[in-house]
């Protein structure tokens, strides 16, 4: 029994590493990109490139954090795109009627809020209605955006009619360090280390393990989907607040497509998309990544096309090598239980 433990154990570190290689291969990716893209054309590591890099991986990194939560669980949330479009807009209006009565934190909670209650919804439908979680956001994109175009009746809201101090939170920083990249670090920290370090971050990943082995091990599975929901619809709300402190100017449909690049940088940072497996580090790369690519290619002044099909790229070898990792993984694990007796 002591021997089946052991090479279940060393079958399980061994998957380990080689997922963990992933977060460095796209680290080794990363560093050939920017090297030959600085080759071509020095001023792409100029001190605003760069810093325009980071604040555009923010928001999206700060969204694949959430999207990570929900996919460990062998879900997705396809509506977050919107949900960034609608809170961007909804929070630009409430703090154009009184700018200088409503501060940065009466927008982030309000933000926040918004997001949460669609968060909230995907997750009462998918974890307790059961409804295919591809089909619930997939509606509710729809709808949100409905809502979206409703609330904004063809309107714009432009960086004058907001407060200046969330203009400086969105393009400004402390000691040269952005505001932006700053809080989204904060808030992966804080994601990974409660996934690593708490049984209940744990079940997340057993849940998109094996949902009915963890139903039988006790683990409230539908409260945790529900959460997994209600985290991503929050972090989408506050992504919708940077977003409009980002760019001052939005309009109905702002950041509208938005959850495929979304999707795209969790899978690519080499969480599973049949659940169970990955980190928010990994993802927080995949996003720096794809972003660092669309800069790339406006540096390099190749067509916007070709960022897309490099994307779609990605996410195909990706899923292939999150296949052939997975089945690597379960050969060893039958080979090593075979060898012990199990």
């Amino acid at each position: 029994m002591t021997a089946l433990a052991a090479g279940g154990r060393s079958a399980r570190d061994l998957a380990g590493l080689v997922f963990r290689a992933r977060e460095l291969s796209l680290v080794a990716a990363l560093a050939a990109l920017v090297l030959v893209t600085t080759v071509v054309n020095p001023n792409f590591l100029s001190g605003q490139g760069v810093e325009d890099i980071f604040l555009n991986t923010s928001i999206l990194a700060l969204l694949a954090v959430g999207q990570t939560m929900v996919v460990i669980t062998r879900n997705i949330d396809l509506s977050v795109g919107s949900v960034v479009g609608l809170v961007a807009f909804a929070t630009g209006k409430f703090l154009a009627a009184d700018p200088d009565g409503r501060g940065i934190v009466t927008a982030l909670v309000f933000g926040v809020a918004i997001g949460a209650a669609c968060g909230l919804l995907n997750g009462l439908l998918v974890s307790f209605c059961r409804v295919p979680a591809l089909v619930v956001t997939l509606g509710t994109l729809y709808v949100i955006q409905g809502v979206d175009h409703y609330v904004a009746h063809g309107q714009q809201i432009n960086a004058v009619d907001l407060p200046p101090a969330l203009l400086h939170l969105g393009n400004e920083g402390v000691l040269g360090v952005p505001f932006l990249p700053m809080i989204t670090v904060a808030v992966m920290l804080a994601v990974g280390y409660y996934l690593r370090s708490y049984p209940s971050g744990r079940e997340f990943y057993a849940i998109g393990s094996s949902p009915d082995a963890a139903r039988l091990a006790g683990i409230p599975v539908r409260r945790r989907i529900l959460f997994a929901y209600l985290f991503s619809g929050a972090l989408a709300g506050l992504a919708g607040v940077l977003w409009l402190a980002r760019f001052g100017t939005v309009i109905a449909g702002t950041a509208r497509g938005y959850e495929l690049l979304v999707v795209s940088a969790v899978v690519v940072g080499g969480v599973a998309i049949v659940g169970g497996v990955g980190t928010v580090y990994g993802a927080a790369l995949g996003a720096l990544l794809l972003t660092t690519i669309g800069s790339a290619l406006v540096v390099l002044k190749v067509s916007s096309f070709w960022q897309q099909a490099i994307t779609g790229a990605l996410l195909l070898l990706a899923i292939t090598v999150d296949r052939l990792l997975a089945l690597r993984v379960a050969r060893l694990l039958r080979r090593r239980n075979a060898r012990h007796g199990g």
